[in-house]
């Protein structure tokens, strides 16, 4: 067991595993991020990012320094888990959960991306279920957000297809360029209706007193 839990935390489902990012697993991860296949076209993500910096040794650079960054800052009004998608043994991809007033409120949101090695094969959809799964069946979450750019197709498939409700619009720059998004919303009741009897969790209990859950 590692010294700070947090790090020790994994979800496992049929067809990957979410691993705490340690170190180790960035390190693994970090040759995808230099060759840039965490990209898509359009891009998915809104300003500031580290992808979008064309430098592959700094966008790796700035890329590691906002993960040790959200490592540290775990507080009642924000916080931020990081995993490492594994597959088959191999570091894929990430996906977070962030804790938005989640002592008050009880809501998360998620942010996820995707080697495009591996795209197209219902990773995407996988890995949102499984991060879901520790919200609400490990953390208590009530609520789950999520947004996407209105043309990224994949995401807004996968909100539709898991529950989420559609909960407006909003802005976002993307490279300096405004760009409307979808946004959406899954209740407790609607994931508690549609939820999976495969997708484990480990060492959920030791972190639970390090976050500001309640």
């Amino acid at each position: 067991m590692l010294s700070y839990p947090l790090l020790d935390l994994r979800v496992s489902t049929p067809l990957l595993e979410l691993r705490a990012a340690t170190d180790e697993l960035l390190d693994q991860l970090a040759p995808v991020v230099h060759a840039g296949k965490m990209n898509a076209d359009p891009s998915p993500y809104d300003d500031p990012i580290s992808f979008h910096e064309d430098d592959p040794d700094l966008r790796v650079a700035k890329w590691l320094r906002s993960m040790w960054r959200a490592r540290g800052n775990v507080d009642a009004d924000r916080w931020r888990l990081n995993f490492v998608v594994v597959v088959n043994g191999e570091p894929v991809g990430m996906q977070d959960v962030i804790g938005v007033s989640f002592a008050t409120f009880g809501t998360v949101t998620s942010f996820s991306w995707l080697s495009a090695d591996h795209r197209g094969r219902g990773l995407g959809k996988e890995m949102r279920q499984a991060i879901l799964h520790l919200a609400f069946e490990g953390l208590g979450a009530k609520e789950a957000s999520s947004d996407a750019f209105v043309d990224n197709l994949g995401s807004n498939a996968i909100s539709r297809a898991l529950g989420y409700e559609p909960d407006g619009f909003d802005w976002a720059t993307r490279r300096g360029e405004p760009a409307r998004l979808n946004r959406w919303r899954l209740s407790r009741k609607t994931w508690e209706e549609r939820r999976r009897t495969d997708i484990d969790l480990h060492n959920v209990d030791a972190c639970q007193a390090l976050l500001p859950l309640s």
